[in-house]
């Protein structure tokens, strides 16, 4: 039964100070070096108790490193994912529609999606005037966006970046 203690708060503590670390190297990225140092603390905080317990421990040998692996592992996943749900990115789309249909344009504006139009023709059929819009969104906005264009003008060519600044102009504001 201690083993299974030994292993659950091992794996547990992985996962929870892997997922923070994963946190951590995004804010960094991101510029965000305040909250990623508070992090940091905290994820080596929580590191050093539980290496301490698993070198510590004379029991388990394999299970103790097997459940340092999972818990690394799963922490990792984890991180991924909250850290796609909770730290907002700004990211930049740029579509060139299939053709030149103002009623896109007009939808689009309707669902609250500010753009900028660009005229556009293509090099293959250059008779085959299209438009390019330019639109600054959160990510977590991005599916309505991208399933919005879709409905509107199946072949549109999307095009995705993050940001990471901008100046002047406008936002979607997501609801």
């Amino acid at each position: 039964m201690e083993i299974l203690i030994l292993c659950l708060s091992i794996f547990f503590c992985r996962i929870l100070d892997v997922s923070l670390g994963v946190a951590r190297t995004i804010l960094s990225v991101k510029g965000k070096s305040f909250s990623a140092s508070i992090i940091g603390f905290i994820e080596v905080l929580i590191w050093f108790l539980i290496v301490k317990n698993a070198l510590n421990s004379n029991i388990g040998g394999i299970y103790v490193a097997l459940a340092y692996a999972s818990g690394f592992a799963t922490g990792t996943l984890i991180g991924g994912y909250l850290s796609s749900k909770f730290i907002k990115t700004k990211i930049n789309v740029q579509i060139i529609t299939s053709s030149r249909n103002a009623n896109i344009l007009k939808i689009i504006s309707e669902n609250g999606f500010p753009a900028t139009i660009i005229n556009a023709s293509g090099i293959i059929n250059d008779d085959s005037d299209r438009y390019m819009l330019v639109i600054e969104i959160q990510s977590c906005d991005f599916k309505k966006l991208k399933n919005l264009i879709l409905s509107l003008d199946k072949h549109a060519f999307i095009f995705v970046s993050e940001l990471t600044q901008s100046i002047n102009g406008y936002t979607h504001i997501g609801k």
